[in-house]
């Protein structure tokens, strides 16, 4: 049977596809731009016949309606990484959050400790030997499909080609639902001039043949617009946002000094508009790996000069970051925080950055805290900390005491909070109290 045989002998519609779905299934759905909406929409219409099916994904685009009310007993789901869509779900106990390394999902599938009944994803149509591409969105799905039995594709015309890990022969897919539909966007948020003041401080620290991990907000992509004067800079990071495309044209971003994957763009998955989807089809610049290579601490700290830029939620005058709570509602997830942080530490020269405005809510509450909000969880430990940036300032906390780590945190600190920030210190025995100035 030729390729083209057995794509007509799969193809189907959504509706026929969703119909290998039983009851009980364990159920992957591939993220971010990458998201099968249309296969999505099946299986939320199959509802009234299914009951206790598990939904499980990183951040997905779209409305995820399987987390609303009406669907309880029929559908749950298990986040990984939690986008504004299931949020709330998990907040009211609707849906489940794991706090889990990037790094280490896709262990979970391959030993059977998360086994999978169904993996539904989205690729490019198939090329002339018999094999689609995952596109935009390596993320966990090549070790999902290697462990689920049953693998549902949405086929989409405007689907990128990608180069890397992102092959799946036509073999291996079950089903096919063939479409021809814009993918789901992600605009990247509007960098304020907050966000600019932080990112300055933070492109300071970032030298000339970096390799760079990139994340999601205004930060990430403020810091982009600040590294034109640099050179040689390269990528390694789970995701690349629109802002590369301008560094990468001008040539800023080059990889011609990266000590891995010299001149490549190793990624997992980008999130962003039709320019990043046009830009990255079939551009041999770009290496789409496995999230469990692209955040393997180990693999991270083989670049040198490798810079970690991660944003948080809350630091503690100790160092410890809460980057995926608040309080004890869960936000985001555990991401590439550690993975990445742990890896530029052990990188040659390598800068492991901690990246947040001081203060939150329109300047009235600081984000520099004496203790993490009650429930809060700690995603990257005080040990693990090294530069803490701020529109303020940077602190270096690394192999420092807690009055030193004190002392450099108040600094950057909003001034309309080092006073209580200060004295909360001193009552904790962490530093003495400054003498007043005459």
């Amino acid at each position: 049977m030729t390729w083209t045989d057995e794509t007509q002998r799969k193809r189907m519609s959504a509706a026929q596809a969703l119909e290998a779905v039983q009851s009980g299934a364990r159920i992957w759905i591939q993220s971010g731009c990458g998201t099968p909406s249309p296969l999505v929409d099946a299986l939320v219409a199959r509802a009234p016949e299914l009951h206790n099916v598990e939904i499980i994904h990183m951040k997905t685009l779209g409305a995820a309606e399987y987390t609303r009310p009406e669907y309880a007993g029929h559908f749950r789901h298990r986040g990984l990484f939690l986008g504004e869509n299931v949020r709330e779900a998990v907040c009211n106990g609707r849906a489940d959050y794991t706090p889990i390394f990037l790094s280490e999902i896709e262990h979970l599938f391959e030993t059977g400790a998360l086994p999978l009944d169904v993996v539904l994803m989205q690729v490019s149509p198939p090329d002339a030997h018999g094999f689609v591409t995952l596109g935009t969105t390596v993320d966990c799905t090549q070790a999902a499909l290697r462990s689920a039995p049953i693998v549902i594709a949405e086929v989409n015309r405007q689907m990128p080609r990608t180069h890397g890990d992102t092959a799946v022969p036509l073999s291996r897919i079950s089903a096919i639902v063939e479409t021809d539909r814009p993918l789901l966007e992600l605009e990247a948020e509007p960098a304020t001039e907050m966000h600019m003041r932080v990112a300055r401080n933070v492109a300071t620290l970032i030298p000339d043949g970096a390799t760079l991990q990139t994340g999601i907000g205004g930060i990430s992509e403020a810091v982009l617009h600040c590294l034109s004067d640099k050179r040689d800079l390269g990528i390694h990071t789970e995701m690349v946002p629109d802002g590369v495309i301008d560094l990468m044209e001008s040539g800023v971003i080059n990889g011609a000094r990266k000590t891995l994957h010299r001149g490549k763009a190793v990624v997992s998955f980008v999130l962003g508009t039709q320019r990043l989807f046009d830009y990255v089809h079939e551009n041999p610049a770009f290496e789409f790996r496995l999230i469990s290579y692209t955040n393997d601490p180990y693999v991270v700290a083989q670049n040198e000069r490798m810079v970690a830029i991660n944003g948080a939620l809350q630091v503690d005058m100790t160092g410890q970051v809460c980057a995926d709570s608040l309080g004890t509602r869960p936000y985001s997830g555990f991401g590439g925080q550690v993975d990445f942080i742990r890896g530029a530490a052990r990188s040659k020269g390598g800068v492991p950055i901690i990246a947040l405005p001081s203060t939150a809510r329109g300047g009235t509450v600081s984000r520099i805290v004496p203790v993490l909000e009650p429930g809060a969880g700690v995603v990257t430990s005080r040990a693990d900390v090294h530069y803490v940036v701020t529109e303020h300032g940077i602190a270096y906390l690394h192999g420092k005491t807690l009055r030193e780590r004190a002392e450099a945190l108040i600094a950057i600190a909003d001034p309309r909070f080092q006073a209580e920030l200060e004295d909360f210190a001193v009552r904790s025995h962490y530093m003495e109290r400054k003498p007043a100035l005459v």
